[in-house]
């Protein structure tokens, strides 16, 4: 008997730790999404987090220095509005992230991603080498993030840029620095980024990828700004470790019932 396309995607996902669906979100969902994205963005609606405070390669150094301003993130999104409550709990993507985690007994988190990715031209930073687990706190390192492409992106605008298969590996500590990234004088980490693809997308592609995949991104050397709308999900039964950032806010139930 032929496997289902949903079975092909769930086993790519689990091989490379990562799964395109192109053309997932119909283009008025889209355009909604952008347009209200676009005005938190103008108005820098609170809570924001700026280039400035994240100190990554490429940002701007203090608050004094030039592009000081820009808006990294568009923090808590599921709070901002409610057609970004609609598209994190929209049934289709609980039905993907079903198959995906074998249960449809799912929750979204509020303290990881849940925000509108954004980077500016001039003063966007480098996100470097990183699996999102090193800086979350749950029973298991199984999450997973949905990415949705609010436009095109590209490696001139800073896509991400993944490593297939590495949410498989175990990673010593020693081959991360003292911030929990990938270790660029270490010949072994030089040659496992050197098997990285970017992932290239058009507006209404989504990218769902594990928690422990090694991922990046780098600035943005186009003239407009990319913007991204980023949640992640976890079983129910994977609880936030009390007293951690994880735990801060209470995950919001979304599974099918």
């Amino acid at each position: 008997m032929n496997a289902s396309a949903d079975d092909i995607g769930n086993a790519t996902f689990w091989r490379d730790g990562y799964l395109l669906q192109r053309g997932f979100v119909g283009e008025d969902v889209v355009s909604q999404l952008r347009q209200i994205s676009t005005q938190n963005l103008a108005q820098q609606l609170a809570p924001v987090e700026y280039e400035v405070d994240v100190n990554y390669p490429g940002s701007p150094t203090d608050q004094e220095a030039d592009g000081a301003a820009t808006v990294r993130r568009l923090l808590q999104s599921y709070s901002r509005h409610e057609a970004y409550r609609d598209w994190a709990c929209n049934r289709q993507v609980v039905e993907k992230l079903s198959g995906l985690f074998g249960s449809s007994d799912i929750c979204l988190s509020q303290c990881h991603h849940n925000c509108v990715m954004t980077k500016s031209p001039g003063y966007s930073s480098v996100t470097q080498w990183h699996q999102d687990n090193r800086y979350w706190s749950f029973d298991e390192e199984n999450l997973i993030s949905v990415w949705l492409a609010l436009g095109d992106e590209s490696t001139r605008n800073g896509c991400l840029r993944v490593i297939p298969g590495s949410h498989q590996l175990s990673l010593e500590q020693g081959r991360f620095d003292a911030a929990q990234f990938l270790r660029t004088d270490l010949n072994d980490n030089k040659s496992l980024t050197g098997s990285a693809v970017p992932i290239t997308l058009s507006a209404g592609d989504v990218v769902f990828f594990h928690s422990k995949l090694l991922h990046a991104a780098g600035r943005n050397l186009s003239d407009d700004v990319k913007l991204s709308l980023v949640f992640t999900y976890h079983l129910a039964s994977n609880h936030a470790i009390s007293d951690t950032r994880s735990a801060r806010f209470p995950s919001i139930p979304v599974g099918i019932r």
